[in-house]
């Protein structure tokens, strides 16, 4: 079975992708960018292991051997699902296998921002680490004794939040409906927007959800406040929030998500020193790469024997 990875793969990567020929599967790694590899690999392709560029409808037609499209994450808002259905190729997701590093990840973006550590870095960098202004000592805070809001509480917050209470945080979220059984007390979102001094964004990209956190939402939140963004970039108004920071309504933002990736140098948000930015590598780590592949590998097994195929969404 014939297998086409569509991400990068460094040395380490493509022996573990190669040592899946034990298994009967032959997977070639093809960089996203790599358009002239994609297009000659596709016709042959039985199984695209999807990253993060878009699945769109022309890649599919390419492809006519295609029999599943199993996504390396849990969101598939980047698959084009009609397309897919219309051809009778199955989608399965991943849920919970990169829930760990995203939740790393997020308190990281946290601490960076709380800590204002991109200044701190670039600023000892350049032998200034002794000579800051000492206005800037105002804005340096701690997470311990902050309220955070999750929005969201799906595998990523329920691993997050006992972190947070063990640092001294008062743990709220808001979700479809309460969960008696989780760490942290349930709001309404436009409370928890009013409460929290970080709000951390964790729900998938659906019509309900595009531009949630607009400019009516972010003058609900706390004077202050921080925002938090390892979902999706397509859940924040970018310039509302650009705004936000500049004014000083929001003390910070640190993002690992944009509206449009990759995200262009010249990006509003990436001009203010109060923002920490990266390039949607959160649930980037050898553990996900791991615990992916092994259900990404069992799925592809699962298709030869014409058994049902786990966690299966169109």
């Amino acid at each position: 079975m014939k297998v086409l990875f569509h991400f990068a793969a460094g040395p380490d990567l493509a022996a573990r992708l190669a040592a899946f020929a034990a298994q009967g599967l032959s997977v070639a790694a093809c960089a996203e960018a790599d358009e002239a590899t994609l297009m000659r690999e596709l016709p042959d392709t039985d199984v695209l292991w999807h990253v993060l560029k878009p699945c769109t409808a022309a890649m599919i037609a390419h492809a006519p051997k295609l029999r599943l499209i199993q996504k390396i994450g849990v969101g598939v808002n980047t698959i084009d699902l009609d397309a897919a259905k219309a051809r009778g190729i199955a989608v399965c997701n991943l849920p919970g296998t990169n829930a760990r590093a995203v939740a790393e990840l997020t308190l990281a973006l946290m601490l960076a921002t709380l800590r204002r550590l991109p200044l701190l870095d670039a600023a000892t960098r350049a032998g200034g680490g002794w000579s800051l202004d000492p206005a800037l000592q105002d804005g340096f805070q701690e997470i311990g004794g902050r309220t955070v809001g999750l929005v969201g509480y799906g595998a990523i917050p329920r691993t997050l939040a006992p972190v947070l209470v063990a640092l001294g945080c008062k743990v709220i979220y808001t979700a479809r409906a309460p969960h008696p059984d989780v760490p942290g007390d349930y709001r309404t979102l436009d409370a928890l927007l009013a409460e929290a001094d970080i709000v951390s964004l964790h729900v998938p990209l659906v019509e309900q959800t595009e531009r949630m956190i607009g400019r009516a939402a972010l003058a609900r939140m706390k004077p202050g406040a921080v925002l938090i963004n390892t979902a999706r970039g397509g859940l924040v108004d970018q310039p509302a929030l650009a705004d936000a920071l500049r004014a000083g309504h929001l003390a910070g933002a640190g993002l690992d998500v944009f509206a449009a990736e990759p995200a262009d140098a010249a990006e509003p948000l990436f001009s203010l020193p109060n923002v920490v930015v990266t390039p949607h590598i959160a649930w980037l780590t050898t553990g996900t790469f791991a615990r992916s592949f092994s259900i990404a590998a069992e799925n592809c097994r699962r298709l030869a024997a014409g058994e049902a195929l786990l966690h299966r969404v169109a």
